[in-house]
């Protein structure tokens, strides 16, 4: 079985499980393609005591598929750009300063917080793990998924100023997670005593800094394309390469092609950038284009995580100690917020209860599974992979489809 059935299987199963949700379920689209994609690969479970053969094949369509390379590498440079792109600039502007500090200092309290408590709650579940590898989970479960939270808000009704803080989080916050995650990882791979601040620093500066640069850069180049000459067929396909060739560069010289992505999306997609480059017709296709490739890439992303069930460890304690985590990464994400939100709130007029919507909108996805399957037997992958996957599921199911009536209620 080649990549092209493989896709095509993949594309078949989107479309048909988006129309049972359209038709029938009438889900947001997110939560309705995973819902159906995993009771699709539980009947395939149960299916399997008469027949393995779908099984089998789908087992095979997974293994197939480098979860993590294809997110991480490639779908997550377009959904970002896509997202960015149609971002409020100009509230994101005035919020800079608390999305920041979200972005950063949330993620590292959030990081340390849910790994020390992981580390005394695992014991009670009979799990006995390392603090280095619950500090890995701590990691990878702390950044909210601009994908999922993308997705989801817009159909949420949050006000602006809520949505833009919430979004604006999401759209940064992945590439200092991955920041964090992969210094942790390779201080837990190297089994060394030390973490040198000075390595932390370089590697922040490379991907972080480095991305956000190469970014700013990528969208001022892709507005002279744009202004220069006024055809929609090549405009369309010049975001395009942007896209592609800028990920391919960002990769080679290890800077986060993520923050590259969502910085070069806010430039093109700024309404000053836009009026000045591009004209009406230009600017329907490019957004019209966009919005097709992020439909089509969430629809196969969230399909990809129901069907991700496969990969996973049945074990009851690992189920009951990702029931737990749910828990911690709620409370440690309120806790993470506190102060800066207490800090920012009285200049820029928060909207009342933003730490509680903040926290129950800031979903899970699937850049923590992505990391999750990145780790070694070592570092627990079996154990944290399903008590990620519990926290996912509960993030985008439950948090999602009460988020709208929690903003409603509170806000």
């Amino acid at each position: 079985m080649d990549y092209f059935i493989i896709i095509a299987i993949l594309v078949f199963l989107s479309a048909a499980f988006g129309y049972i949700n359209v038709r029938f379920l009438k889900l947001p689209n997110t939560i309705g393609l995973m819902v159906i994609a995993i009771f699709f690969t539980l009947a395939v479970f149960a299916l399997s005591y008469f027949d393995a053969t779908l099984l089998d094949a789908q087992k095979y369509i997974i293994t197939q598929i480098d979860f993590k390379t294809v997110l991480l590498d490639i779908m997550l440079s377009f959904l970002l750009f896509a997202g960015a792109l149609h971002t409020n600039f100009e509230q994101l502007k005035v919020q800079r300063w608390p999305i920041l500090v979200f972005s950063t200092l949330g993620v590292l309290v959030s990081t340390f917080l849910v790994g020390t408590v992981m580390f005394f709650v695992l014991p009670i579940f009979g799990l006995e793990v390392g603090y280095v590898y619950c500090l890995l989970f701590g990691a990878l479960i702390s950044p909210t998924d601009p994908i999922a939270v993308l997705g989801i808000l817009k159909k949420a009704g949050a006000p602006k100023k809520l949505e833009t803080k919430i979004v604006g989080e999401s759209l940064f916050n992945d590439g200092v997670g991955v920041v964090v995650f992969l210094t942790i990882f390779q201080f837990a791979s190297s089994g060394s005593s030390e973490i040198h601040a000075l390595e932390i620093l370089e590697l922040f500066g490379v991907e972080v800094i480095g991305g956000i640069a190469w970014g700013l850069l990528l969208g001022w180049v892709t507005y002279r394309l744009l202004k220069s000459i006024d055809d929609y067929d090549i405009e369309v396909i010049i975001t395009l390469a942007t896209v592609m060739m800028g990920t391919v560069v960002a990769q080679k010289f290890h800077i986060s092609a993520p923050l590259a992505m969502v910085s070069a999306g806010l430039v093109v997609g700024n309404d000053t950038v836009r009026n000045s480059a591009m004209s009406d017709i230009t600017e329907t296709y490019v957004d019209k284009f966009w919005e097709l490739i992020d439909i089509l890439m969430n629809t196969l992303l969230f399909v990809l995580i129901g069907m991700e069930m496969l990969v996973l460890t049945f074990d009851l304690n690992y189920f009951l100690a990702g029931l737990a985590a749910i828990v911690i990464v709620l409370v440690c994400r309120y806790l993470s917020l506190l102060l800066p939100i207490n800090f920012f709130k009285n200049k820029l007029d928060f909207v009342p209860n933003t730490n509680l919507i903040m926290t129950w909108g800031g979903l899970r996805g699937g850049i923590s599974i992505a990391l999750a399957l990145g780790l070694t037997q070592e570092m627990h992958r079996d154990l944290f992979l399903v008590i990620t996957y519990v926290v996912v599921v509960f993030s985008i199911i439950a948090q999602g489809l009460t988020v709208g009536k929690l903003v409603k209620k509170l806000a």
